[in-house]
Order: structure tokens, then C-alpha cells, then sequence
């Protein structure tokens, strides 16, 4: 008779074996469920922008502990040139621009259905904010035990703000897909004259906090920035940008704004923020990354038909579809993943590196695997509730 605990590691196995091939099986369904005029290379796109994100905090980031926080800045500023990168790199713009052409389709199909404005809010937001939700509890009881047996320590929020990043993110995008049936219905209205409109009032509130030496107005432009990037995807899902002519124009257009904006040091030439920076063009978000996003629009839209040809194949959508079921999941607690993994590395004897000296960038490769366990764990616990959620939204 074998012992118990060799049984029990057996069946654990079986189970891990079995809940593995449950997963697959799921997305096999879903991959030959999906209409062979479906937009595969938004799907890409959103999966792809997602995982440099991920990549950048993970590999390019110097996360040491600095006046007792534990913080993460770029190394941009370190690195010759490394501020073009930024120009292809900060992918924020494209998930917004995605997730525009997605919440037009999820509108259309609202409408048609003869539902009302609450019921496309409360499926796109609830997606959303439920497993926020979930992370921010989560959070809120590690704090509370962490406050009880860690001597001097001060909260999550003074300690390890990195943690919270996502949300920021995750705020602006909640805005735009509330925006929604305003916008859309502009859309409808006006067409591409919305989208102008929109992109002229952003020029001009820029204005108006630079030359007025305004400074509140750089918060109005970080609400107004991303509904006009939102919009951008209306114009993709509606066909106004089909003709080739078209998207190389946006993207020569787009780039060439930000490169005459940046050269003369009206806007600095990196598009994430980098400390010691008078203007940060994320936040208050600032009229150049608008014209990043209608560069990168041009970009996607002219890489979209090569893209939806490749992911006809059955193994790279595969892979789409699987990460995509669990995106939010891994976009909200990728930080954590990371936070887990510098903790450990500390105890370990480890000593963070706080600028990008050749052991900062020999430590690369040990970054980018490092976070994966921890990630895959938390995605084991918490992507059941996400995919939970979307099931019952999409009964609703």
C-alpha cells in the first residue's frame, strides 16, 4: 500500500491535469467559435500592449527601496536614445484605441437589442471594476495584517504604492467607456468630425495651460487626452481608415507632431515620465501623447490585415484567446507578482540596484522570470472569479 501522502500527491496531480485540460478545452471552444470576420488583430493587439507593459515594469524599471518606499522608476534617461523607444513602447494609447473599436461594437450591439444605456454601463464597467474591486480587498486586508505585525510600517500606500499602479490606468479607461453613449452618439452625429473636434480641444486646452501658465488645465486635458484617443477606435471599427492612403497618413501625421513638439523641448522627448522632468506627458496627461496615439493608430491600422492573416492560424490565436480569458487578471496583479518577487530577492541577500549600472542590467533576465511563479499563482486564484464575472455579465 502506498503511503497516504504519495497518494494524495497523485491525485493532486490528476487534478492539476484534468483542470489543465478543462482550460484548453475552453479555448478551443472559444477559438472555433469565433466568426472568421472577426477583427483577430484587435484581440492581438490588446493581449500584445498588455505584455510590454508588463515587460517594461518588470525588465525596465530600477525597482529599489528609496526614503523607505519601495519604488520603480525608468531608466530612460540613462539610456542613449532610449527615449525614441518610448515613441513605439508606450502602449497605453493602443489599448485605448482598442478598447474604443471594442466598446463601439459592444454599443451597436446594445442598441440593436433595444436595451438602454445602463445595460451596456453595467456589462463593460462590470467587467472592469468587480475583480478591481476584489483586488483592492485583497489589498486592504494584507494592509490591515501587515499594520498589525510589522513594526513602523506606515500602509501599502506609503510603502509599496507600485502595487496600485494598475488602477490609474484602469480609472482613465473606466472614464472613457463611460463616456460611451455620449460618445458614440457623436460619433454617429458627426462622424470624423468629432474625433477632429475632440483633437482641437486638446491642442487648445495644451495651450491654454502652457502660454496662460494654467496648470489645472493639464487635469482637464488628462480626461479629455484619453476620450479623443478612445475615439480614434470608432474611426477604425466604422472603416474610415480602410483606404492605405489613410492610415499612412495618420501614422507620418501623428509622429511627425510629436516630433516637431519634442525637438524644440516644448514636450519632452520621452513618452513615459521620467523623474527630474518639469512636464510629464502622462500625467497631467499632455496634447502630445494625442498625437502618439494618431501616429500609433496609423501604425496599427497598416499592420491589422498582415496581423488577421497570421492569427487565421489555429495556434497563435490559440494563444491569444488563452492570455486574453485572463488579461485583466494578469494586468491587475502583475505588480504584486513583482512586489512578491523583490521581497523575496531582499531576504535572499539580494541588494537592489538604484541605477542602470552593468550588474542592474545583468540582473535582466533574472526579472523577467522571477515574477512569473508568483503570477502564475495569483492567476490560478483570481482569474476563475474574472472569467465568473464575465459569464454572468454576459447573461445579464
Amino acid at each position: 500500500m502506498r503511503p497516504a501522502c504519495v497518494v494524495a500527491r497523485h491525485t493532486e496531480r490528476m487534478r492539476s491535469s484534468e483542470r489543465f485540460r478543462s482550460v484548453i478545452a475552453q479555448v478551443d471552444e472559444r477559438v472555433d467559435e469565433t466568426p472568421a470576420d472577426r477583427n483577430r488583430a484587435a484581440d492581438f493587439l490588446r493581449v500584445a500592449a498588455i505584455c510590454v507593459v508588463i515587460l517594461w515594469h518588470w525588465v525596465f524599471s530600477i525597482t529599489h527601496r528609496q526614503d523607505g518606499q519601495i519604488v520603480n522608476p525608468n531608466p530612460i534617461e540613462h539610456v542613449a536614445g532610449g527615449w525614441l523607444l518610448t515613441w513605439l513602447f508606450q502602449v497605453m494609447p493602443i489599448f485605448f484605441i482598442i478598447g474604443g473599436f471594442a466598446n463601439l461594437t459592444g454599443w451597436d450591439s446594445v442598441v440593436r437589442s433595444g436595451q438602454g444605456t445602463l445595460a451596456f454601463v453595467w456589462r463593460r464597467l462590470g467587467r472592469l471594476v468587480l475583480p478591481a474591486l476584489v483586488f483592492i480587498l485583497v489589498w486592504v486586508i494584507i494592509d490591515v495584517i501587515a499594520r498589525v505585525t510589522i513594526p513602523d510600517y506606515t500602509g501599502a500606500l506609503n510603502v509599496m504604492p507600485l502595487v496600485f499602479t494598475p488602477l490609474w490606468f484602469l480609472a482613465a479607461y473606466t472614464w472613457a467607456t463611460l463616456m460611451v453613449p455620449l460618445t458614440a452618439r457623436m460619433h454617429r452625429r458627426f462622424g470624423p468630425m468629432s474625433s477632429v473636434f475632440l483633437g482641437v480641444a486638446v491642442a487648445v486646452v495644451d495651450v491654454g495651460r502652457f502660454a496662460g501658465d494654467q496648470e489645472w488645465l493639464g487635469y482637464v486635458n488628462s480626461a479629455v487626452v484619453w476620450i479623443f484617443v478612445h475615439q480614434l477606435g470608432y474611426l477604425w471599427r466604422d472603416g474610415y481608415l480602410d483606404q492605405y492612403w489613410r492610415r499612412c497618413a495618420l501614422a507620418v501625421g501623428g509622429y511627425s507632431i510629436v516630433a516637431l513638439a519634442t525637438v524644440h523641448d516644448a514636450y519632452p522627448r520621452s513618452m513615459v515620465s521620467i523623474p527630474g522632468e518639469q512636464v510629464s506627458p502622462m500625467w497631467p496627461t499632455t496634447a502630445v501623447i494625442a498625437a502618439l496615439a494618431i501616429g500609433q493608430t496609423g501604425l496599427i491600422m497598416l499592420a491589422a490585415p498582415i496581423l488577421n492573416r497570421w492569427l487565421q492560424r489555429r495556434v497563435p490565436y490559440r494563444l491569444v484567446v488563452l492570455l486574453g480569458g485572463v488579461l485583466l487578471t494578469v494586468f491587475l496583479w502583475h505588480m504584486t507578482a513583482m512586489l512578491a518577487a523583490f521581497l523575496a530577492a531582499e531576504g535572499l541577500g539580494f541588494t537592489p540596484v538604484s541605477e542602470p549600472t552593468a550588474e542592474w542590467w545583468m540582473r535582466r533576465p533574472l526579472w523577467l522570470i522571477a515574477p512569473v511563479p508568483v503570477l502564475a499563482i495569483l492567476v490560478a486564484i483570481f482569474a476563475p472569479i474574472e472569467q465568473r464575472i464575465r459569464r454572468a455579465l454576459s447573461l445579464s
